[in-house]
């Protein structure tokens, strides 16, 4: 029977209860994702992912730590990283020097910013952030905002790839988002359903620029909870005409594609209709996702005490078997393609190498 861990869910403290140990050793469990309630220290968070890794080694870790205002980590000698607009606003200031310079400290911040960020994640035990953001800077969006690089796709591409450089130097794979754009609509799939009424022709050209440019050094991408009327009549991230014919046929992408997270207001109508967790999770994997998130939702003040992630993980099992969705042996490897090869520095090595201290001196 081919094996299928699509679901990554997360916990609601800063250690494992025995209820956490076994939702993370579900068979169709593939990973976690921290916030900023699961942090107090580095060495709460070094013990907490060692014993995640000691539920199953192949749990993929994950955090959304970009920079800026998206930090899950901010104190105990975490460095506070620019937001990405600044690496965009440095490429942008007048050269002084040879033509090009500013262009060029500019890639060389966004490696660093990279690379920092992957090495101290690595240090603590996190294996992965869902960055970089790829969204275009169109001034319209207030939850994309500062975390785009830039409104023009070719200098978002060149620091991107940058910055991914960096990633990669720390031995951490990288996530693009949030395919193919969600910097042209000012409302927040977080709590709304946005809709960009552009055409396909207009999209690729501009906003889904870097995903084509990029496909062979993004390792995975997560989708948009947007609607494109023009293109779909369902978000991008439960469009198998996105995720398929156009991100794997025409732009020839083969990494791992992660789903939004199920629990936003993009994600709780399709076709107009309300679905749930188990249902959306359905759709996603059916669209051409690998892997589905769902966030915020084991906490005792969510929805059904915390019970949603119990209620999932059932759904999935039970659809499972009813042949609603198929596991995939090729989903299944490219999540666990984004596990880190090489093992990490531990803190207080990081602290002295020459590598990240240059680095660090290279942050805006």
């Amino acid at each position: 029977m081919t094996h299928h861990a699509p679901l990554i869910l997360d916990i609601a403290g800063t250690s494992l209860t025995a209820l956490d140990r076994r939702r993370l050793a579900h068979p169709l469990t593939g990973g976690i994702i921290l916030f900023s309630r699961n942090w107090e220290n580095r060495a709460q968070l070094t013990a907490l992912c060692q014993s995640i890794k000691r539920v199953r080694q192949d749990l993929l870790i994950c955090v959304d730590h970009e920079g800026g205002r998206v930090q899950r980590f901010r104190s105990d000698g975490m460095t506070h990283l620019p937001p990405m607009r600044s690496l965009g606003a440095q490429w942008m200031q007048p050269d002084a020097g040879p033509e090009g310079r500013a262009a060029l400290n500019a890639m060389r911040s966004a490696t660093a910013c990279g690379f920092v960020l992957a090495s101290e994640l690595r240090a603590c035990g996190v294996d992965f952030s869902f960055t970089p953001v790829l969204d275009l800077d169109h001034g319209e969006s207030g939850v994309i905002g500062d975390r785009a690089f830039h409104r023009d796709p070719r200098i978002v591409s060149t620091l991107a790839r940058s910055l991914m450089q960096g990633l990669l130097q720390a031995g951490m794979a990288n996530c693009g988002k949030h395919f193919p754009g969600h910097g042209f609509v000012k409302a927040d799939s977080h709590t709304e359903i946005p809709v960009d009424k552009r055409s396909l022709k207009a999209i690729l050209a501009d906003d889904a620029f870097p995903y084509e440019g990029l496909q062979n050094t993004l390792t995975s991408i997560m989708p948009a909870h947007v609607i494109y009327p023009k293109v779909d009549a369902l978000p991008a991230g439960f469009s198998p005409r996105w995720l398929q014919d156009i991100l794997r046929q025409q732009l020839g992408f083969d990494g791992a594609i992660f789903s939004d997270d199920l629990s936003m207001e993009g994600a709780r109508r399709l076709n107009g209709q309300g679905v749930s967790y188990t249902e959306a999770a359905v759709a996603a994997l059916n669209a051409g996702c690998d892997l589905v998130l769902l966030c915020n939702q084991s906490l005792p003040t969510s929805e059904g005490q915390g019970r949603a992630v119990d209620d999932l993980l059932q759904g999935l099992s039970e659809t499972l078997l009813k042949g609603r969705w198929q596991a995939s042996e090729a989903s299944e490897h490219r999540r666990l393609a984004l596990l880190p090869r090489a093992p990490a520095l531990g803190w207080d090595d990081l602290m002295t190498d020459p590598a990240y201290l240059q680095a660090l001196s290279l942050i805006p």
